[in-house]
């Protein structure tokens, strides 16, 4: 205890130079760790990858360039009121339209409420067998499209195989799959090759007619054919094509042609 009390001062200066030995020894290594803390986060921060950039909203660009592209176009003809003012017509009945784009009256002005398909019909009507053994088949054939009334009626055909009209050529007679027989037929008009069983005649679309409506002046027309005549605000019209989707007129006065579209579904 003597001893403690009499080198008290030197043990505790020892244990102090101990601590900053140790220390002293440590400083190194601490040093070294915090220089690579301070390194990375330094990293994270210079090394910290971008954002993308968010879209450029080029819209309105976009409208502008279209402006310049698409140009002005000042209409002197139609919307404009200076140099041509609007046409008041008088009707029959004596009401008065305002025609503002031209297809208020005449045949732009034509609706067509209902389309009817016309048939090129051929049927096996019958046959029959000489005393030489020689069948002769009976063939009608309808031309519901033709400008010819009488046409338009069923006209039956007595031919052999190898027979030829103004309106097909029998080219052959066979027995079909089913064991039945049919006739092999080439159409005249436009080379078409036809097959006919008894009970199974050919049909093709040749042709439509129309119910015509024309609001302006209250009138009618009910199955119109391709050469029908209309009367349109005091203006002769002949129909010249009827198609699946539209209409031509052609007014007498000038030769104008004027397409009518057909909205409606063939009737049939």
């Amino acid at each position: 205890m003597d001893l403690l009390k009499k080198h008290y001062e030197k043990i505790v200066l020892g244990g102090v130079l101990l601590i900053l030995a140790v220390s002293a020894a440590l400083l190194p290594v601490m040093i070294s760790s915090e220089r690579d803390e301070l390194r990375t986060k330094a990293d994270a921060i210079i090394n910290l990858p971008p954002k993308p950039l968010a879209p450029l909203d080029l819209s309105t660009q976009a409208v502008t360039l279209g402006r310049l592209e698409a140009g002005l176009r000042l209409d002197l003809a139609n919307s404009n009121k200076v140099f041509n003012p609007v046409l008041w017509q008088k009707m029959p009945d004596g009401r008065i339209i305002k025609v503002q784009t031209g297809e208020e009256i005449g045949p732009r002005a034509l609706d067509v409420t209902k389309q009817t398909p016309l048939y090129f019909q051929v049927s096996w009507d019958g046959d029959s067998t000489n005393d030489a053994g020689v069948v002769r088949y009976v063939i009608g054939v309808v031309r519901e499209a033709s400008t010819e009334v009488a046409k338009r009626r069923k006209k039956q055909y007595f031919v052999n195989v190898g027979d030829k009209n103004d309106a097909f050529q029998l080219r052959e007679v066979k027995t079909a799959a089913d064991g039945g027989t049919v006739l092999l037929l080439d159409l005249t008009d436009t080379g078409e090759k036809a097959t006919l069983a008894k009970d199974k005649p050919f049909k093709r679309e040749d042709g439509y007619t129309v119910d015509l409506k024309y609001d302006p002046e209250n009138k009618k027309w009910t199955n119109q054919r391709v050469g029908g005549a209309l009367k349109l605000g005091g203006e002769d019209y002949n129909i010249v094509a009827i198609t699946k989707n539209e209409l031509v007129v052609l007014a007498k006065a000038n030769q104008k042609k004027t397409p009518v579209p057909i909205v409606s579904e063939p009737v049939k």
